[in-house]
């Protein structure tokens, strides 16, 4: 899953990819490198974000999706607002992933209906808050207990678990020992029978193991991407598509052979 972030403020690129023809210019790119699908994000979820107003999400993320839809791979809309989930279904998007778990009373209703995939993600808090000395019991129990309650929800709202992807939300209101162990136990998720999803791609645990910048954490996030698929993700979220296919392609090749 290639990334984009038509935002003037995400943590790895804000601002690059803001405009319309920069977002094609980016989908084209991430395209030609490998990516089996697209997931555009109009609201910065980084640490201490504040919310966007529904219009200007809309404005972000809505004229690209109409662009784009339909085309080479599937588009995924990464919003957490009921109406908008409802609008990018209408215009195309094959997936909706929703950081905030689907915890609006609207949301597993606003895509219920539709064909499109859900991805329900685990956050501690919201985005202004969840850093602030997040705890748990044990992390990666604590996280597979809330994903498979709001599976369970997803199912009771007529959502078929074959249409459900989960993610534990790494760098969402987690310290670094908590995004490592999620990581070392990540094949426990698989048991709730829905594809996995990992993003770890350039966020603040590899800057903090490497000391380097989000645009200087290639390297770390490929090796992240690769460990991830060894311990059972389906799809890994990232920046450098070229890169993680190509350090997938190897590993791939010696379970083969």
């Amino acid at each position: 899953m290639g990334v984009i972030n038509a935002t003037p403020d995400s943590f790895s690129d804000g601002g690059k990819f803001y405009k319309l023809n920069h977002i094609l210019t980016r989908a084209q790119g991430l395209i030609a490198e490998g990516a089996d699908i697209l997931d555009i994000g109009g609201e910065s979820t980084r640490p201490g974000a504040a919310p966007v107003p529904l219009d200007e999400e809309r404005r972000r993320v809505l004229p690209a999706l109409e662009r784009l839809a339909g085309g080479a791979i599937p588009i995924s809309i990464d919003t957490q607002k009921p109406q908008l989930m409802r609008e990018a279904i209408a215009a195309g998007a094959s997936m909706i992933n929703d950081v905030s778990g689907f915890r609006d009373a609207r949301a597993f209703e606003a895509v219920a209906d539709a064909d499109a995939a859900i991805c329900i993600m685990h956050m501690l808090g919201e985005p202004r808050t969840m850093q602030s000395d997040p705890r748990y019991e044990h992390v990666t129990r604590d996280v597979r207990n809330y994903l498979a309650e709001r599976v369970r929800a997803a199912e009771a709202a007529g959502i078929a678990r074959e249409r459900i992807v989960i993610d534990p939300g790494f760098g969402f209101g987690k310290t670094l020992e908590h995004n490592l162990q999620l990581l070392r136990e990540l094949r426990q998720f698989s048991e709730l029978g829905c594809a996995v999803l990992a993003g770890l791609s350039r966020k603040s645990m590899l800057g903090k193991i490497t000391g380097r910048e989000p645009a200087d954490r290639v390297h770390a996030s490929v090796a992240a991407a690769l460990i991830a698929v060894q311990n059972g993700a389906h799809i890994v979220r990232v920046h450098d598509v070229a890169a993680t296919r190509d350090a997938l392609a190897l590993w791939q090749a010696l379970q083969q052979n």
